[in-house]
């Protein structure tokens, strides 16, 4: 009787995710579930993606952002990335919006290309003809240059934020429950009111420009326009870099 030899396996090859993580710790295991999930579907069996991952300690980028320490964190985040660099990883992703502040620091710092979050986002919204959008975010996406200026100078789209009292009530669901895994019904209501007055206000679509939004919100709940979920258009792209789908440039 012939003896059939074990197949030999061939290591599967794809680009190794550099990932700077833990902003929020939440935010984090959704890109990580996500990106396998996504990875999976596209490969099957087993198949799940490479990745490099710092998760950094919440609570010194929360006290950054609050106490406007935008230096700090950006020395703080450049060390990891290297990290990371030096890691093996063949590009960058950061799971956070607000953090992307300091991302030319840690851009101009390492080698590896960084997939901006914004970059992806536009190139969503882009693809859908839209020149004014919402945004729903941490107060210094909302309100700072850094966001608005990416938005309009390198791709031509307008951003309309909420009003003051909603910026803060925003602002302050996000740290004080979606970052600590917190859902609530009332929350998720405001949020609804504040995208529905975007609409009103002449939004063509809304951004959830927070990493940790969309487990509170989706096109599920509000409907009336298009949604641009940065966590999941950052995690497709990552997903596409790794499998070589995309080219990395």
């Amino acid at each position: 009787m012939k003896v059939t030899e074990p197949r030999k396996h061939e290591v599967i090859s794809m680009k190794t995710i550099g990932f700077l993580g833990g902003m929020s710790s939440q935010a984090t295991a959704e890109y990580y579930r996500l990106i396998n999930q996504e990875v999976k579907a596209i490969r099957g069996g087993h198949t799940v993606a490479e990745i490099l991952m710092y998760s950094v300690n919440f609570q010194n980028i929360e006290a950054f952002v609050r106490n406007e320490q935008w230096e700090d964190a950006a020395n703080y985040l450049v060390d990891k990335a290297l990290r990371i660099e030096r890691g093996g990883a063949d590009f960058l992703i950061i799971g956070t919006n607000t953090m992307h502040r300091v991302a030319p620091q840690i851009a101009s710092a390492i080698k590896i290309p960084l997939v901006h979050i914004i970059d992806v986002t536009a190139e969503a919204i882009l693809r859908l003809g839209l020149k004014t959008i919402g945004i729903l975010g941490t107060k210094p996406v909302m309100e700072a240059d850094f966001y608005r200026n990416r938005f309009k100078e390198k791709f031509d789209i307008e951003l309309i934020a909420p009003s003051d009292r909603e910026r803060e009530r925003v602002d302050t669901i996000i740290f004080d429950e979606l970052c600590h895994g917190i859902i609530s019904q009332k929350s998720r209501d405001e949020y609804i009111s504040a995208m529905q007055n975007l609409a009103d206000r002449g939004a063509e679509g809304i951004i959830l420009g927070c990493t940790e939004i969309d487990l509170l919100v989706t096109a599920e709940n509000f409907s009336e326009l298009p949604l641009f979920d940065t966590t999941k258009l950052h995690v497709h792209k990552a997903v596409n870099l790794c499998l070589g789908i995309e080219e990395i440039v």
